[in-house]
């Protein structure tokens, strides 16, 4: 288990998760009318996904300027989602 944390594997695995969740849920709202809409699915989960690519990032020994893009792309992601669900 420590080597699926040190390798950065874990935020893989997490990732492929959330990218099945959010196919399943788009598919969910086409097929529906129900559930979240597209937008919401994308930028929540891109805000979240660009968080677990800091993390391995910092699990896998990255230098400090790929750690810090991808925490910056997170909050890009996070003020998108804000600002989409405040108009």
């Amino acid at each position: 288990m420590s080597e699926l944390f040190a390798t950065g594997r874990i935020v893989d695995f997490i990732l492929l998760a959330m990218l099945l969740e959010g196919a399943l849920l788009l598919w969910w709202h086409r097929r529906t009318g129900r559930g979240l809409p597209a937008d919401v699915i994308v930028t929540t989960l891109l805000a979240g996904g660009f968080l677990l690519l800091a993390l391995r990032a910092a699990l896998t020994g990255a230098d400090w300027p790929w750690i810090s893009l991808w925490l910056s792309a997170g909050l890009l992601a996070h003020l998108a989602d804000l600002w989409r669900r405040l108009r």
